[in-house]
């Protein structure tokens, strides 16, 4: 019977833990993702950032998940990332104390019980804010009550599970310790549950101290085999990160092994001062701020050596979008985003070098990727689903399909550079369209800004002046005898294709500013423009 208890609390601390990620994740929201996206420009803040978020989301996958699909847009470099990967092994340590706190200082176990209901009606009932701290509350509780249950279980063996029948605190036998906690963490695949079974074990004496710090350094490998798992048949991005957080976390663990048989002593002695749990926590924190400090001063030569055991191989595509980032709605976000950014910024230099002085077609002349690129962007995108009471989501997920489109229209009327000839050959057209090709050229070379759109939306509006008053000299031209007919419509039907390739190239940058601020600063449909 003891051995079923122990069991289910393993199963029930599981999907307890799993339900507080989920619900901490979605509180954290598009603030963790502008957390990540934003204030890791050096490693040392990556470092920062990393640990803040997944000791927030209490998930070192899905910051680790986040930061894939930042790399793979192109929002952080993999040296930025590699600052995040060494702040999440760091923060992932936060759950352990959470356990310790919850789970073995504090006598929870019958309030968790209590609370369990009303925080299950919560989730069912509530909406919004609510609904997510019901969740949230709910996790929590299911999770005390698994170690609750874990320690009834185990309690049982407590006479027949003793640290003799374990393998000694030789060096032998520490080494076989670490390869136990290896294979608890990759069967569980997880490792708060593998590091909580280890502090029942510790708690319930069924280990010894240095026995259960050898398991956490073997626990610590462990968690890197779910993202390599996850890296098999991913992008580029994914398995250069799953590969540098496994290098990261065996060298950590290699840093520790030592480490723990000379501060054995040091450890003893705070396990007097305070209790065996708290040593164990604070070995664990140690040896994974050591690692993060020893790699942060070669974190770019880690990352070239990264990049030569995981070459990037020569693509034909224009974008390469990972379909295991559609798992985290935010990640997926974050991949398309850097995805449109990318055909933008292609197809707006490849149509500003024809609008050039002489005129450049080889960009343009060469469509055909840019076309796939879209079919395998909008694909990716109708697989996304973002919640309905999250507005930020929502905003940017509309903002890349109206960017998707307008593009997709671009694509179409750059095909016609017959009309650009018309237009650079017209005295009055001519220096607006070489002004738009310098703005198109310069959005396309330069990091988006938000002024480069607002120049766009100005000179579309100067240029629909300039054209209809220029239709209406041709007209007159055309009824005084100055212009032919055949002149009037060849001049008119480039006129037409300038302000809508314009409108189109405007919109793009309207809504790709949208998509990276994550919400809209102006109302989403201007008056007197489509869609």
């Amino acid at each position: 019977m003891q051995v079923y208890y122990a069991i289910g609390g393993v199963g029930m601390f599981l999907v307890g833990m799993e339900i507080l990620t989920n619900a901490l994740r979605d509180a954290a929201g598009s603030n963790l993702r502008r957390l990540l996206g934003r204030f890791t420009t050096t490693p040392l803040r990556g470092v920062l950032t990393g640990a803040l978020g997944t000791a927030v989301i209490q998930s070192s996958s899905a910051t680790t998940v986040l930061t894939v699909g930042f790399v793979g847009a192109g929002l952080l470099t993999m040296v930025q990332a590699l600052g995040i990967i060494y702040g999440a092994n760091i923060g992932t340590t936060a759950t352990g104390w959470l356990v310790s706190l919850v789970g073995f200082k504090l006598d929870l176990d019958i309030a968790a019980m209590a609370l369990l209901l009303p925080a299950s009606l919560l989730d069912l009932l509530g909406k919004g804010m609510w609904k997510r701290i019901g969740r949230g509350f709910a996790g929590l509780c299911l999770l005390i009550i698994g170690l609750e249950m874990m320690q009834t279980g185990l309690g049982g063996f407590k006479d027949t599970v003793t640290p003799e029948i374990l393998p000694g605190s030789g060096i032998g036998g520490l080494l076989f310790l670490v390869g136990i906690g290896l294979v608890m963490t990759i069967v569980m695949q997880s490792s708060s549950a593998a590091m909580a079974l280890a502090l029942v074990l510790l708690q319930g004496g069924a280990i010894e101290l240095v026995q259960a710090a050898a398991l956490v350094i073997g626990m610590n490998i462990g968690t890197t085999f779910t993202a390599i798992l996850a890296s098999v048949g991913g992008s580029l991005p994914m398995r250069q990160t799953a590969i540098a957080n496994l290098i990261f976390n065996c060298v950590t663990a290699g840093f520790a092994f030592p480490l723990l048989l000379l501060v054995i002593p040091m450890l003893s002695g705070l396990a007097q001062s305070f209790d065996d749990l708290t040593a164990l926590l604070v070995f664990h924190t140690g040896f994974n701020l050591i690692g993060a400090a020893a790699f942060l001063p070669v974190t770019s030569k880690f990352a070239a050596m990264v990049a030569r055991l995981v070459p990037e191989k020569e693509e034909g595509k224009l974008i390469s979008l990972d379909r295991s980032l559609l798992k985290d709605t935010d990640a997926a976000l974050v991949a398309a985003q850097g995805a449109c950014e990318k055909i933008a910024n292609r197809l707006f230099g490849a149509l500003g070098q024809a609008m050039n002085t002489p005129p450049d077609y080889r960009g343009i002349s060469a469509l055909a990727p840019f076309q796939g690129a879209l079919e395998d962007l909008s694909e990716f995108l109708s697989h996304i689903h973002p919640e309905r009471d999250n507005r930020v989501e929502e905003e940017t997920y509309s903002a890349l399909l109206h960017q998707t489109d307008h593009m997709s229209r671009l694509i179409n009327r750059a095909s016609k550079t017959t009309h650009v000839n018309e237009l650079l050959e017209d005295h009055v057209l001519r220096r607006p369209t070489l002004a738009l090709g310098a703005t198109l050229r310069r959005f396309a070379e330069a990091e988006f800004s938000s002024r480069e759109a607002a120049r766009l939306s100005r000179l579309h509006d100067i240029i629909k002046h300039r054209k209809n008053k220029h239709r209406r000299g041709l007209l007159l031209g055309e009824h005084a005898g100055i212009y032919d007919l055949q002149e009037v419509f060849a001049h008119t039907d480039a006129m037409r294709w300038l302000d809508r390739s314009l409108h189109h190239a405007e919109r793009v940058a309207h809504y790709q500013a949208i998509a990276q601020r994550g919400f809209p600063s102006a109302p989403i449909e201007a008056e007197g423009k489509d869609t």
